[in-house]
């Protein structure tokens, strides 16, 4: 079985495991506190070009949503985002289960813009019974979305424009960051990211690392005792350096762009090779998560042999679904999959 299911199929990268075992043996404080962890904050500031920037590692994409989210929210506050936005559909109402609403606008391809999150923001204000209704505190997007699609630096520009204007955080789930910054396609460097956004994530368990993200504060004052919410989540890792040995190696000679990028190769071998073949997509992606419009004839036969996810159903006789490259896809196996198709 050769398998695209997701990009979190395959342990972690050859260096953090050689790394993991090298330091096996070392004895360390814990709970984030070592030397590894220490080490790999100072090694993110640099990359993001924000020394001031406050640095924390979570073990997993949900569990750091909901952290942020629940930590930056009032109690009668909700969180604005996409219709198809991760917290939205795939995180089993973790957002809500924390005691906040998620607050979905219209997407398309998995974006929305500055003047829907405007709107949402003074039609709460200017409602007469603003005070019986849920308060849009925060702004959440992903990059790439879940469409594979990414924000431009115009569109995120006028994202923060607008939520500094109303003092919203703006909040980037980055659980395949690496991927959306190493696509050609990407306009913005990870500096310029972190300028425009209060609070994102280093996605790890997606790209390379065995598990992990690391959220970084843009604005260290909405970090404040964030380590509380980290423990009442469940995400103060005991053997902390564990993900700061992960980071530490992620952020050393480039290996975490070097990585996404080989996801990214992968994908646009696949992408061309379907156009080539006459394959229509669900939407232009410019990373590692294709979609394309198949026959369910030809979707039941490829299940055989190939690991993929249903997407949504196009009509009558034929469905988009998801392939999905990482740093681990084989190129054989691409290759395999065009000869299927």
């Amino acid at each position: 079985m050769k398998r695209f299911d997701s990009d979190y199929l395959e342990g972690c990268l050859p260096e953090i495991l050689q790394r993991l075992g090298e330091t096996n043996l070392e004895q360390s404080v814990g709970y984030g506190e070592d030397a590894h962890c220490a080490a790999a904050r100072e090694k993110i500031r640099a990359a993001v070009g924000r020394p001031d920037a406050d640095v924390h590692f979570l073990v997993g994409g949900t569990q750091t949503n909901v952290t942020v989210i629940s930590s930056l929210l009032k109690p009668y506050q909700g969180v604005v985002c996409a219709e198809s936005g991760h917290i939205n559909v795939h995180e089993t109402g973790a957002v809500e289960h924390s005691g906040h609403k998620v607050m979905a606008l219209p997407a398309t391809a998995g974006k929305i813009t500055a003047a829907q999150v405007e709107k949402a923001f003074a039609s709460h204000r200017d409602d007469a019974n603003h005070e019986h209704m849920v308060q849009p505190g925060m702004v959440y997007i992903s990059f790439p979305t879940e469409m594979g699609t990414l924000y431009s630096k115009a569109e995120l520009t006028a994202l923060s424009a607008v939520c500094r204007r109303w003092q919203r955080p703006l909040f980037v789930d980055g659980a395949r960051l690496g991927y959306g910054l190493a696509s050609p396609l990407c306009d913005l460097t990870l500096p310029e990211l972190a300028a425009l956004v209060d609070v994102f994530y280093i996605g790890g368990t997606k790209q390379g690392a065995l598990f992990g993200e690391a959220v970084v504060f843009c604005n260290p004052a909405l970090a404040h005792e964030f380590r509380y919410h980290i423990k009442q989540n469940g995400g103060m890792l005991a053997k902390g350096r564990l993900l700061g040995i992960q980071f530490e190696t992620l952020f050393t000679d480039g290996l975490y762009l070097k990585a996404a990028r080989h996801a990214i190769d992968e994908a646009f071998r696949l992408r061309d090779g379907l156009r080539a073949k006459g394959y229509r997509f669900l939407c232009d992606s410019p990373t590692n998560q294709q979609f394309p419009i198949l026959e369910d004839a030809q979707i039941e036969a490829l299940r055989a042999e190939f690991g993929f996810e249903f997407w949504q159903r196009i009509d009558a006789t034929r469905s988009a679904v998801r392939f999905c490259t990482s740093w681990a896809t084989r190129p054989e196996a691409v290759d395999a999959l065009l000869a299927a198709l």
